[in-house]
């Protein structure tokens, strides 16, 4: 690949398809490691190291802090020091150990992120116990599937979650002996879980069960396992991945790596807020990532509604989002640029296309336009607190035009990144300051090796002048294998690659685009194969569309969606057209699918899409797609096979019902 400024290096020449086996490209690594492995650092081995260090280093820094609530009304944030947690630990890890559980016992988290949530995942790395977090975010179902695949014996519960821990019951109970609430339990559930012959602490109860006692930590090597984090997986059983103290470390230095290089390294200043799931590895590897360098973290009070009030009153410096929170900023701007009348527009825009303008040229953002950042844009910097620098988006892809919008407005870096829980969250990271990144995924983490692998069906090819194909990758932070699931480990690693089952595309400056996902494929009845997660990436660019979900098979000839409608945007529509109905009489509207039929062939034909890939049939979707129904995971993605399984009876209908009027 010809580039004039690349962020790789190649380390290995690409290898032509052999013996039934895919091309693949060349192995790349990030130009900021020369070493395929991350230095050693004596006295760093294991996450337990990580924090004890710390508060070695910086004993009096904040660590955790939560708001007070007083007089029923949210005050301050308060604060625990990085020794008073360590005491807290230290206490914490004499009483699992005098409860007879010590290294290789399986340790269940169940709750929201809270002080209590790290203090237990502390210990259990102190004293080398698994930790397995139990999904807050999903039923009793998979924490059932999860404490009996796991072999959990004991459980750290946040109290409103004992009542859906109960329902594990009996089947978890095989396992299940010794339960601490984060706070307090009712008597009733004392004697429900007694019935079941398991011991139930409080918080402060717990403290003291090893108070009389003192352990020594075990020592821990990189290669122990120090989590099994289970994925919240589109199709079938979660599955538990084995993230070693060694993937963890690598990612940290890999962070730590590339932030210096371009001097925004994170230090014992910053400032998190802890809000997204502490049981997904994106928020716990950067939590692990603030601990690293003493940092403080502060947790939200758990409560979307309530979390742009968390934010003005933590200033936090860095911020993680999921594109769907970015997408609710971007649009809540865009509303009150429109109601801020032709002025204020006028004058937002020019200070936008200035700003972009200079960013483009290549300054940073800080100096592309210092003073439409204090008059122009301080108000949305003011919104996130006033002190944000780095905002770092995962976990799905976040669109072009929000993501050039926000690095603009927010006078912070919006760095786009890439991973997987197999992968410790962390396998790829735009670069601060570089605009040509926008829309896609940076390169390569240091210490991570890459490349591509043809998939012909899908007519993606390694070794095209635009190399795309499924993203493999090998190294320290990759996991070992899924927990009792050699089946799956041998079809997600094959020759020492980890295969993703994402499909990018190379960009010339060495950063990834993610393009599609090999599995998301399906032949309609004519042959034709259809990449359907592209297809619905197009498809969302309608303003009146908030998500979308596309189908075929190979039964049928052509596509059906249902689609979760932008209200607003919708409302307006109606408003325009003189149709005076309400939100759910709008979406079962003829002339409103109509609408959204022709809205969809509209982008259709702009974008130059295929005839098979045109949407035939839509239903309106009210209510948006949830996890309450199981129909999208704690990340946000699709859940196919359920939405499927929901949506059935309609989608027979919607084909019966097309096909009949085209006889």
């Amino acid at each position: 690949m010809a580039e004039e400024k690349s962020f790789i290096v190649e380390v290995e020449k690409a290898r032509e398809a052999k013996d039934g086996k895919p091309s693949l490209g060349p192995v790349y690594r990030s130009c900021f490691s020369k070493e395929s492995s991350a230095p050693s650092i004596e006295g760093l081995d294991s996450c337990w190291d990580v924090f004890r260090n710390a508060v070695e280093k910086y004993p009096t820094n904040r660590m955790l802090g939560r708001r007070e609530i007083v007089d029923g009304k949210p005050g301050n944030f308060k604060w625990q020091t990085y020794k008073e947690v360590y005491d807290l630990v230290v206490k914490l890890g004499n009483s699992i150990r005098a409860c007879g559980y010590g290294e290789g016992v399986k340790c269940g988290i169940y709750g929201a992120n809270c002080s209590e949530w790290i203090i237990s995942m502390e210990a259990c790395n102190a004293h080398g116990l698994l930790c397995v977090p139990l999904y807050d975010t999903l039923g009793a179902g998979a924490v059932e599937f999860i404490i009996c695949h796991a072999e959990v014996s004991i459980a750290f519960v946040e109290e409103k979650k004992i009542p859906e821990l109960l329902k594990t019951f009996p089947n978890a109970a095989k396992y299940l002996k010794t339960l601490v609430s984060f706070g307090k339990f009712t008597p009733e559930q004392k004697q429900e879980v007694e019935k079941f012959g398991l011991i139930m602490y409080s918080w402060d109860e717990f403290l003291e069960v090893g108070h009389d006692k003192s352990f020594d930590t075990p020592v821990k090597k990189k290669s122990d396992t120090c989590t099994i984090m289970y994925t919240s997986g589109t199709t079938g059983d979660p599955k538990g991945v084995l993230i070693s103290n060694e993937s963890i470390i690598t990612l940290l230095a890999g962070i730590t790596q590339l932030l210096c290089s371009c001097d925004e390294e994170l230090n014992d200043k910053d400032i998190f807020l802890s809000y997204l799931p502490l049981a997904h590895i994106f928020d716990r590897v950067v939590e692990e990532a603030m601990i690293w360098v003493g940092a403080s973290i502060g947790f939200w009070r758990g409560d979307v509604k309530l979390l742009m009030e968390d934010i003005a009153e933590l200033k936090p410096t860095i911020f993680i989002a999921v594109p769907r929170v970015l997408d609710r900023v971007y649009t809540g701007l865009q509303q009150k640029l429109r109601a801020g009348g032709f002025v204020k527009q006028t004058m937002f825009n020019f200070a936008y296309s200035f700003k972009m303008l200079n960013m483009k040229r290549g300054q940073k953002h800080d100096s592309a336009s210092p003073l439409f950042d204090k008059v122009v844009f301080n108000k949305v910097k003011d919104a996130l607190g006033g002190n944000v620098r780095i905002i770092l988006s995962g976990a799905a892809p976040l669109s072009k035009h929000v993501e050039g919008f926000l690095r603009v407005v927010t006078c912070a870096h919006i760095l786009q990144g890439y991973g997987l829980t197999e992968t410790c969250a962390g396998s790829f990271l735009a670069i601060p300051n570089e605009i040509d990144m926008l829309g896609t995924v940076g390169p390569p983490l240091p210490y991570l090796e890459v490349c591509l692998e043809s998939v012909p069906e899908m007519g993606y090819d390694a070794l095209a002048t635009t190399p795309r194909g499924e993203i493999c990758m090998r190294g320290s932070s990759v996991f070992s294998g899924y927990y009792k699931r050699d089946d799956l480990t041998k079809e997600a690693i094959i020759d020492g690659w980890f295969h993703s089952g994402d499909i990018g595309e190379w960009q010339p400056n060495g950063s990834m685009k993610i393009i599609d996902r090999k599995k998301n494929i399906f032949k309609l009845s004519q042959g034709e194969y259809v990449a359907v997660e592209n297809l619905e990436n197009i498809y969302a660019q309608v303003s009146a569309i908030e998500s979308i979900w596309v189908y075929g098979n190979s039964f049928e000839y052509f596509l059906v969606a249902v689609i979760n409608p932008n209200k607003q945007v919708l409302e307006a529509w109606a408003e325009g057209e003189g149709i005076k109905i309400d939100y759910e009489s709008l979406c079962k509207d003829s002339r409103t699918t109509k609408y959204m039929v022709g809205q969809l062939a509209k982008i259709a034909k702009e974008k130059k899409l295929k005839g098979f890939e045109f949407i035939k049939a839509v239903h309106l979707e009210p209510v948006p797609f949830d996890m309450e129904r199981d129909l999208i995971t704690p990340t946000f993605k699709k859940k196919r096979p359920q939405l499927l399984k929901y949506y059935q009876d309609i989608i027979n209908e919607m084909y019966e019902t097309t096909k009949n009027a085209s006889a």
